[in-house]
């Protein structure tokens, strides 16, 4: 089992970047630490990790998969009350004046858009995992990272380019 003092140890090499991926991921900081911390929980119940930073990763990554799935039956329930009230309801909300929030807004959908592998090799990478870890972490081969990467990042640009379009269309 890994010790307390392993667990600190852990805690203090791999809390930062996997928070910030985890932030990254979600978009929302107090989710990302709830999450980071099921993490280092689940860590400590282990008997040993051999790959640790990709281990940690990749239940992170596990995790976020399994409160998606939770998270979308609940907006499910949640949009159809939404859809209810705002038959009711013909108020609008503002929309914000800043442009920064708007592309912030729109990378985060283009984020969204892209497949959960190809959405976690290139957050993962972005944290400074290398191609080993991030194949360890998504079950993927040594090979076949480098491609993931790339296509991914054409995908991410081809979404924001594409949502870009469209507000610039719905602005004319």
């Amino acid at each position: 089992m890994v010790t307390p003092d392993r667990l600190a140890a852990l805690f203090k090499a791999y809390h930062t970047p996997l928070l910030r991926f985890l932030t990254r991921r979600l978009g929302d900081r107090d989710e990302a630490e709830e999450i980071a911390q099921e993490t280092f929980v689940r860590a400590l119940k282990q008997e040993t990790i051999a790959s640790e930073r990709s281990w940690l990763f990749a239940v992170a990554s596990n995790l976020v998969r399994d409160e998606a799935r939770r998270g979308a039956r609940e907006r499910k329930r949640h949009d159809l009350l939404r859809v209810r009230e705002e038959a009711e309801s013909s108020v609008e909300p503002e929309p914000t004046s800043m442009e920064r929030e708007e592309d912030r807004a729109l990378a985060r959908q283009a984020i969204e858009m892209l497949g959960e592998r190809d959405r976690d090799a290139l957050l993962m990478r972005e944290e400074g995992l290398g191609y080993e870890e991030i194949a360890e972490a998504l079950d993927l081969s040594l090979a076949s990272v480098g491609t993931t990467l790339s296509r991914a990042r054409r995908r991410l640009m081809e979404a924001y380019e594409s949502l870009q379009q469209e507000r610039s269309a719905e602005r004319a």
